[in-house]
């Protein structure tokens, strides 16, 4: 149910948005009916392709979930910019209404502006589109250090490779997973963590190929841990559980593990689990219950609500994703403006954040604005 919903209101702002970029598409083309017509057939399969491909997930129609998937998110990307372009279009539009500065509609010079003026935009659109698709095919890797006053049993220094938002599935496939897994081993991490959203909703290809078989080559002495996203919850979460088992990937869920009697790595439900298992995650408070605060302690959550909360229990590193850090401009102010902090390091008294932007992407492999990143983290032991 909350798929279909999700679905439904999607697919009302994807469609009202695509109408809107249709028509002023169709006044600005010649006046040639089979130009205008192939236009407007090929318009709408493009528009409707990504609402099919949420339809077509089933082992049958694998073969059209694959076609419509990658048309639909490239076609989403596309959609955006062409609607952020008729917009601002139109507001000029709008300003020449007072103030005359364009030619008069109508007129030889009015048409071929237009003309002019389509031409660009969709020059503009195809140049973001290749862009952001090599942008998001080439992660970065981020180096952070980090100091914390505390003592361990075994340890005075402690490396962790991290990545989140692998969104592993249809577009984010075994080939890119397996760049990943080469450069996280090139690093050799103690211990590797993954704060949610390894896999995408759709479970059948995943499963169908294998896609994940990469993540079986991660290596760390102190193991592979991972909690769920939003994403593990979207599909069938027993069965991701158990796919994730099998990769050698240890989810915590609402515990927490005391990792070669040196440090505690606390891992929480994902903070909208409850929408989809109808059970409510558990308060950090009780997560932190039977912790000695003495001894370090890491957090895997997700979604990088409620910062202060971590602090205020003596948590030392948290890590999250979830944001993408907008993966396309400009929802990264949108991001911005909901998270106290959308992507990066962040200290709030003696408690060290990161969040990252993520590994892959959710729909469209396209990132503007920002990149995939793989995050080593290197902590140094004080006390």
């Amino acid at each position: 149910m909350n798929k279909i919903i999700f679905i439904s209101i999607f697919s009302l702002v994807f469609l009202s948005a695509s109408y809107y970029v249709f028509i002023r598409g169709y006044q600005a083309m010649p006046n040639i009916y089979w130009l205008k017509l192939t236009y407007s057939i090929l318009f709408w399969t493009l528009s409707a392709s990504f609402i099919v491909s949420r339809f077509t997930g089933t082992e049958s129609l694998m073969a059209l979930h694959f076609f419509t998937t990658w048309v639909g998110v490239f076609w989403m990307v596309a959609s955006l910019y062409f609607f952020l372009i008729v917009l601002s279009i139109d507001l000029i539009r709008l300003v020449n209404h007072f103030a005359h500065f364009l030619p008069l509609q109508g007129s030889p010079q009015a048409q071929l502006l237009k003309y002019i003026t389509l031409s660009i935009s969709v020059f503009v659109v195809s140049g973001l589109i290749i862009y952001g698709n090599y942008n998001a095919r080439h992660a970065q890797i981020v180096h952070l250090n980090l100091k914390i006053n505390k003592t361990t049993a075994k340890y005075k220094h402690l490396r962790i490779a991290m990545a989140s938002d692998i969104h592993l599935g249809t577009i984010v496939n075994a080939r890119y997973l397996g760049w990943m897994t080469e450069n996280m081993n090139s690093f050799y991490p103690d211990i590797i963590m993954i704060p949610g959203d390894i896999l995408d909703e759709e479970l059948t290809p995943i499963l169908k190929y294998n896609i994940g078989k990469p993540l079986k080559e991660l290596k760390a002495p102190l193991g592979i841990w991972a909690v769920p996203g939003n994403h593990e919850h979207i599909g069938n979460f027993s069965q991701t559980s158990k796919y994730l088992n099998s990769l050698n990937i240890n989810l915590l869920v609402d515990t927490s593990v005391f990792i070669d009697s040196s440090f505690y790595l606390v891992g929480r439900d994902d903070k909208d689990a409850s929408r989809f298992s109808g059970k409510k995650r558990a308060s950090l408070d009780v997560l932190m219950e039977n912790i000695d605060t003495s001894k370090p302690i890491i957090l895997l959550d997700h979604q990088p609500f409620a910062l202060s909360e971590s602090q205020r229990v003596g948590v030392d590193l948290q890590l999250s994703g979830h944001t993408h850090n907008g993966q396309f401009w400009p929802f990264n102010y949108i991001t911005n403006s909901i998270f106290e902090k959308s992507w990066g390091y962040l200290k709030k008294g003696m408690t060290h954040f990161y969040v990252s932007s993520g590994y892959g992407t959710w729909g469209p492999p396209v990132r503007i604005g920002n990149r995939p990143e793989i995050v080593i983290i290197d902590i140094d032991f004080l006390k």
